[in-house]
């Protein structure tokens, strides 16, 4: 559960790693309720770090400022927890799995039949049900990497939550949440693998 005084900089920081977002996406991806989330873009927009964008694809985005703020708390963050070394190590095993995972999701979406590459249509339920389970392996191995991080700076145990829970509406038939929609696994791994690099500071 993340503390009451970290909720600011970590609805801050999802901004920074997932983009423009509306409130649900933010509450699913820092963990927090709606209203704890509503509370702090409130303060944030105050402050001059976010603003609102309306119409259908409109939502929170950082300003300018937020960014900068951003991140310098992230560095800050790191820098207090004396977690850098920590941190690194896990983002270095991080990048291991990184092309496995990736390896995996294009499984998902392509498959092979007849000697030709073609999209999974998903009619093929052996085939899924395969997938799915090489997914679940994975799985046990990112958890230890999302332990070592979480143990370093306990924010980012959300990420562990969320890929937990994709996983498992994956596995009990809801398609979307392997690498489809801004729940799936692939969109949360991609997102920590964002948060990463924020909090090492190093550039795409």
């Amino acid at each position: 559960m993340i503390r009451a005084t970290d909720a600011n900089l970590v609805v801050l920081h999802a901004l920074r790693c997932g983009g423009t977002a509306g409130l649900a996406r933010l509450a699913a991806a820092t963990v927090l309720t709606e209203s704890d989330v509503e509370s702090e873009l409130i303060d944030l927009a105050v402050a001059g770090l976010v603003n609102h964008l309306p119409g259908p694809f409109g939502g929170w985005s950082l300003t300018d400022a937020g960014r900068v703020v951003d991140a310098q708390r992230i560095t800050d963050e790191l820098e207090s927890a004396n977690a850098r070394t920590a941190v690194k190590a896990a983002f270095d095993s991080f990048l291991v799995l990184n092309p496995e995972l990736l390896d995996l999701c294009t499984a998902w979406q392509l498959r092979t039949v007849d000697g030709v590459m073609t999209v999974n249509d998903h009619r093929d339920r052996s085939y899924d049900a395969l997938v799915l389970n090489r997914f679940a392996e994975f799985d046990q191995r990112a958890a230890v990497v999302g332990a070592e991080l979480s143990a370093a700076l306990p924010r980012f145990g959300r990420y562990r939550v969320r890929l937990s829970e994709a996983l498992d509406r994956a596995i009990s038939g809801e398609l979307e949440y392997v690498a489809d929609g801004t729940a799936s696994y692939h969109t949360v791994w991609a997102e920590m693998h964002e948060d990463l690099l924020a909090t090492l500071g190093i550039p795409r």
